[in-house]
């Protein structure tokens, strides 16, 4: 029996939940999606630059959870730059 998944902390929910490359039609393009929790690991590296035990603590979770979530993130937004993908933002 897996562990039950904890509720991490969101405060930012963002307007616009769908990037996509400018000039390819929405039909041939493949998604990549991305967590609202994602989104948020991202916003607090890296918009608001604290530390990651900052971070941790402000979304209620470990900091080693915090970065598996923060490097899923990244390796998401990676492969949508560099292969042209749309971006979905998900709420989980």
């Amino acid at each position: 029996m897996t562990r039950p998944r904890l509720c991490r902390r969101i405060k930012f929910k963002p307007d616009v939940t769908y990037f996509k490359p400018q000039g390819i039609p929405m039909g041939s393009l493949e998604v990549v999606e991305l967590s609202n929790e994602e989104l948020e690991a991202i916003r607090l590296k890296n918009v608001k630059d604290l530390d990651q035990t900052e971070c941790a603590k402000q979304m209620k979770t470990s900091q080693s959870t915090f970065q598996r979530i923060l490097s899923s993130a990244y390796k998401k937004i990676a492969e949508a730059l560099t292969k042209g993908k749309a971006i979905e933002i998900i709420k989980i």
